[in-house]
């Protein structure tokens, strides 16, 4: 399956709480494959997993939720590429946003991927970034 969404990790936060319900139905409705998170935002996850009271148990969690929304990256030179450029676009324009979020959002772009976020008003500052925010549908 192609995929056509990109997840970042307060995404994946609010489908393992099963809130909105609207984020969870919009996952549903794909297939396998569709919705995918980059290697940053498994970083983001296994980090919280790690220092979790229940670390066992939020790692088997995380694999599970790695079974639905699989990991994907663009070509690694691409997306390198696209950090670069947008981290010093966003600086010239004095609209930086989170190092990470300039890396989820660069590998949105060198896939060709709708970025799913309800930080819409960070990520909307990237330009070329297609947007989506499932919670407020």
């Amino acid at each position: 399956m192609k995929p056509r969404y990109l997840l970042p990790t307060n995404v994946i936060i609010a489908l393992r709480r099963r809130r909105p319900p609207s984020v969870v139905a919009r996952l549903a409705a794909l297939r396998i494959g569709e919705a995918v998170m980059s290697p940053i935002t498994y970083g983001e996850l296994c980090f919280g997993a790690e220092k979790s009271v229940d670390r066992d148990n939020a790692l088997a969690v995380l694999a599970q939720m790695v079974a639905v929304v699989p990991i994907a990256i663009a070509e690694p030179e691409e997306a390198g590429r696209r950090y670069g450029e947008l981290r010093a676009i966003l600086a010239r324009q004095g609209q930086l946003i989170g190092n990470n979020d300039v890396w989820i959002a660069a590998h949105a772009l060198a896939a060709n991927l709708t970025l799913v976020t309800g930080n819409v008003g960070e990520f909307s500052r990237v330009p070329g970034l297609v947007i989506e925010n499932w919670a407020a549908q």
